[in-house]
């Protein structure tokens, strides 16, 4: 695989006690201390009644979707987009699995609407009006890098801009011994082929075993997460430099580098 190149516009990120880019930077760059958790995202894009029944990761998904078109200033429906998520909607298919095992008539028609894996994506598209593409992509630990090869691919082949959505939940049940994930956590990225902003270049790699370079502020403060493999290069986004390296497969690893020019 070639160098991959795009210019980063907007950025958008949640976490609990982190529910903001602004204070995702500060808590790496001056290691001011996170906030008390907070409630679930609530996100602006959704009428009241659907905020309401939204889940969690439909909710972050969209609150740092949004952030990061603003921080770009580029109009939601105007964007082709890529969702990535190592497991959608965990805490629904638990429910789920166990409604169908002991009372399989009492099933909630709304939450299995939101149980399937490009939820998120349907949410933003209906929301934002958006007719541009929108995929939906789970490849486990190389989520995010695949989504963000998926991206950088677009824009290659001659997309202007691409949002990338990236985020996962709280793993509950039976599954959280097999899909294990804590919290709620959701990053996203407006990249451009052109225009302002610094570079983000990737490149796969062969995969190298001979150590775990997750340990940023980010890292670390979300490490729980099945979204935490995103998270080195938040760290490295925070100082507006530097360079991560992502799981990309069983194979390969994603190197992706942030330079100021």
């Amino acid at each position: 695989m070639s160098v991959l190149a795009a210019r980063i516009e907007g950025i958008g990120f949640w976490t609990r006690g982190l529910p903001s880019w602004t204070a995702a930077r500060e808590h790496v760059l001056t290691g001011a201390t996170p906030t008390e958790a907070a409630p679930k995202p609530s996100p602006s894009l959704l009428p009241a009644n659907e905020r309401r029944r939204a889940p969690e990761t439909v909710a972050v998904a969209l609150e740092v979707a949004m952030a990061a078109c603003d921080a770009a200033r580029r109009d939601p429906a105007s964007l082709p987009s890529v969702f990535a998520s190592t497991h959608g909607e965990l805490a629904i298919t638990d429910y789920m699995c166990a409604t169908l095992a002991q009372e399989p008539r009492s099933l909630s028609p709304i939450r299995f609407h939101n149980s399937v894996h490009n939820a998120a994506a349907g949410y933003w598209t209906i929301g934002t009006g958006a007719m541009q593409p929108a995929n939906a992509i789970s490849a486990h630990e190389a989520s995010f890098a695949q989504g963000l090869i998926e991206t950088l691919a677009q824009l290659a082949d001659g997309s202007e801009a691409v949002l990338l959505v990236a985020y996962d939940g709280q793993a509950v049940g039976p599954l959280a011994q097999v899909a294990p994930s804590e919290g709620l956590l959701g990053g996203a990225l407006v990249l451009a082929r052109e225009g302002e902003g610094a570079w983000l270049r990737a490149r796969l790699v062969p995969k190298d075993a001979s150590g775990d370079a997750r340990n940023g502020p980010l890292s670390q403060w979300a490490a729980a997460n099945a979204m935490a493999p995103m998270l080195p290069l938040f760290d490295a986004l925070a100082r507006g430099e530097g360079e991560a390296r992502l799981p990309a497969g069983p194979t390969h690893d994603l190197i992706v580098e942030v330079t100021r020019d």
